[in-house]
């Protein structure tokens, strides 16, 4: 004890700069219990070990801000309490210095969020309560509403649905206070293509039954994209401590120069989100409907009241129909079961069933997961002839009960095969891919969703979670075209950074016990935008049989060639970008002998201004004719403006077209360009990427009285990439099929020659693209 107390006492130490300590010192650093007080006001009172503050303990800045609670290494790290001077208030988890884990906070304006957080900000589960009274329940991310989450406001008013980044943003179901449902989709806040209205006192689908009626088991996994109230004015809560005491606190004989947590932190910011009151969406129409019970009404039709089919763009409602209430949980019913008993005809057999799909989608998950993580650890290098070959594969068997190699898992025993492991590993840093992100985005918790086929082939199509990856099973022919093909498609998107061709992540192939071989390709999704695809082309430049039955014509399928009713035009410099791309990927694939690919085309269109005018409360001063334009602004038609590329107000990280040069337009004086839209973004212009065009619509006389459009003139954004590139070129077998079908006809686009499918391909595409004046 008596050594303890010569090495362990109370003393107060004073230094040169104002600070004063009192407490327990061991040789010459605080440890046990002390007080030390700042020359600037600041006071920390509580537990010491050598050196740091680390235990229980309380500190109080000049400014009036208040921590109570746990400290690790000088760190605030584990449950505490922080009050700000204004009276906002924290408790919850902790760690070094940031609010990380459960926690609860109440704003000075009286708002309160309760749930998880994540480096100082909002991510994860959470509620949201305004003054105002409207809540929010659901999924954060980055501090914002991002996920699946209700909202309800004040005058009884509920959404439930998908958020992105603060906005109601895809599919949703919006619940008025009067009874009445509109199931349909958002984009960045506003409604954006087809859905459904139920007047108040009508039948309509429980709102479970139509999550699943789109595909869903339970609503929770469909709301890919949606969005909500924008929450862009409040701040990123990113509470951080600048320096410790532990990093002023000199080991060399004295406590000189001590420092301490700063006062001007932003652990006193309060942002708070904006209170949505003004959010609430009327019902777009202007009948009047009574008042019923805000109880979900059975299925049974109703004749006793008409159901609404409404079309919106950018908010603006631009058709309007009646139909019966009963059809639309039904009809999707019954092709959803349609789809699952022609997926039994596929020719993988019973491979296919559902419940084997499902087994395959972890398959798939554990295999990805092995190789990417095997492969990522090996040093960077330039492939080799060797990476390319028949050796360059990896093999692995997993065992349901894991092996010395492989985890346990709950599917079904299965073996792996990952061809060229190396060339995509090195494709996906040529594509700027962080493999962690790659890894989560197909591996993660929120799995894959299966698509139902959009062509002939047969083929299985899953969706990553997030959107930004396709997943495809191969034919064996396919497989080995693009093994073939592999070394000099490396060096083509090596060589041309922004190649329209479809971008290739992986290949990998799955056996099972039973025997079925599976094979698959990852690629990169192009329809992976931040805006909405309102209509989607594969243009093959072909009229034998390249139309779509209007029967089967909705909002997500893929039209052709005779669907297409415009032309678009576009900035000089940007399509001539364009159309030397296209010429080089057309000799590319001309040089590997590989005809039938596609130009995949996807339009987003942007709401005619003078109906615009319809969203916006009178006397509002938001206009697109009020923008000033400023040095190198050019308003591209009137909804669609180029500016100067700026990196700092874009994203420019990696996103879903991962890779490509910003490009010049000629408009603005030969100069990078971002694209931007009043009110919505402002987004990088690539190639094939945030394109803006005015699509000019073909009118045909006997089309005015038709439903097909309102308007002639369309201002629209572009994204096309070239697909289905794994053709296997036989012209003698492609005639003599076409002989047997009794469809031989000279257009047959499958019968001509590569040089000659190119040449028309790019003919018709300069049709469609036309120059402008």
């Amino acid at each position: 004890m008596l050594g303890m107390e010569d090495t362990e006492s109370v003393d107060e130490k004073a230094f040169s700069s104002g600070d004063i300590y009192v407490g327990k010192i061991k040789g010459i650093l605080p440890h046990g219990k002390g007080k030390y007080t700042w020359s600037d006001g600041t006071v920390y009172e509580g537990d010491w070990e050598a050196g740091k503050m680390t235990g229980k303990g309380q500190i109080v800045w000049s400014s009036g801000a208040k921590y109570d609670g746990d400290f690790s290494g000088g760190h605030l790290h584990g449950y505490g309490t922080f009050t700000t001077p204004n009276e906002s208030i924290y408790r919850g988890s902790w760690r070094m210095n940031v609010q990380h884990g459960i926690g609860r906070k109440e704003y000075s304006n009286s708002d309160v969020y309760e749930g998880l957080w994540k480096e100082g900000v909002r991510e994860g589960s959470g509620r949201y309560s305004w003054s105002s009274g409207n809540t929010y329940i659901g999924n954060w991310k980055c501090g914002r509403m991002h996920g699946r989450g209700v909202m309800k406001w004040v005058n009884g008013d509920v959404f439930d649905g998908s958020w992105l980044s603060g906005f109601r943003h895809g599919s949703g179901v919006y619940k008025f206070a009067d009874g009445a449902f509109y199931f349909g989709s958002w984009s960045r806040g506003l409604k954006d293509g087809k859905g459904t209205f139920y007047p108040d006192g009508s039948r309509h689908p429980y709102v479970k039954k139509w999550y699943r009626s789109l595909g869903c088991d339970d609503g929770l996994t469909l709301l890919s994209h949606s969005s909500s109230l924008n929450s862009d004015k409040h701040g990123s809560e990113r509470s951080s401590v600048k320096r410790s005491l532990s990093e002023k606190i000199s080991v060399g004989g004295s406590l000189r120069n001590s420092g301490h947590i700063s006062h001007r932190t932003s652990l006193n910011a309060d942002w708070t989100l904006c209170d949505p009151a003004q959010e609430c969406i009327g019902h777009d129409s202007f009948r009047t409907f009574s008042h019923t019970s805000d109880e979900v009404q059975s299925e049974a039709p109703d004749i006793g009241f008409v159901v609404y089919e409404r079309e919106y763009v950018q908010g603006v409602l631009i058709r309007e129909g009646i139909m019966n209430s009963s059809v639309l949980p039904h009809k999707n019913k019954r092709q959803y079961k349609f789809s699952a008993r022609k997926a039994k005809k596929l020719p993988c057999g019973d491979i296919f069933k559902p419940h084997r799909r499902y087994y395959l989608m972890l398959n798939l998950q554990l295999g990805i997961r092995y190789t990417v993580g095997k492969i990522t650890p090996v040093p960077k290098r330039e492939v080799r002839s060797s990476d390319f070959g028949d050796q360059a594969r990896i093999r692995m068997y997993f065992p349901r009960k894991g092996s010395q190699f492989t985890p346990p898992h709950y599917s079904i025993d299965f073996h792996w095969k990952d061809y060229c492991p190396m060339v995509f590993r090195n494709l996906r840093e040529m594509f700027k891919l962080d493999a962690a992100e790659y890894m989560m985005s197909i591996c993660g918790d929120d799995g894959l969703r299966e698509l139902s086929s959009p062509g002939k082939s047969g083929s299985i199509f899953y969706l990553s979670h997030d959107d930004r990856f396709v997943i495809k099973t191969l034919k064996k022919f396919e497989l080995k075209v693009l093994l073939n093909m592999l070394s000099k498609y490396y060096k083509h998107v090596r060589d041309h950074e922004n190649t329209l061709i479809t971008k290739f992540f992986g290949l990998h192939r799955i056996k099972l016990r039973v025997g079925k071989k599976v094979r698959f390709v990852v690629m990169g999704n192009m329809f992976c935008t931040e805006l909405r695809i309102h209509r989607r082309y594969d243009l093959k430049g072909s009229s034998h049989g390249r139309y779509t039955d209007k029967d089967k014509n909705n909002e997500n399928t893929t039209l052709k060639d005779l669907d297409l009713k415009y032309e678009f035009h576009m900035d000089k410099l940007l399509r001539e970008y364009l159309f030397k791309q296209i010429s080089l990927d057309c000799m590319f694939l001309e040089s590997l002998q590989i005809i039938d690919y596609s130009l995949l085309l996807g339009l987003h269109f942007r709401a005619p201004e003078h109906l615009k005018s319809f969203l916006e409360p009178p006397g509002s001063t938001h206009h697109l004719d009020s923008l000033s334009a400023g040095e190198g602004e050019l308003l591209i038609p009137r909804s669609l403006v180029l500016v100067t590329h700026e990196p700092s107000y874009v994203n420019t990280t990696p996103g879903p077209h991962i890779r490509g040069s910003t490009l010049r337009a000629y408009s603005v004086g030969d100069k990078e360009v971002d694209l931007l839209l009043p009110g919505t973004a402002r987004l990088r212009v690539q190639l094939g990427v945030n394109m803006p065009a005015q699509a000019n619509h073909k009118l045909l006389p006997d089309d005015v009285d038709a439903e097909v459009e309102l308007f002639e003139v369309y201002d629209v954004v572009l994204y096309m990439g070239i697909i289905d590139i794994l053709q296997e070129y036989n012209v003698k077998k492609k005639i003599e099929h076409a002989y047997k079908s009794l469809k031989f006809n000279p257009d047959t686009v499958s019968v001509v020659e590569p040089k000659k499918y190119a040449k028309r391909f790019i003919n018709f595409l300069e049709k469609i693209f036309p120059e402008t004046p």
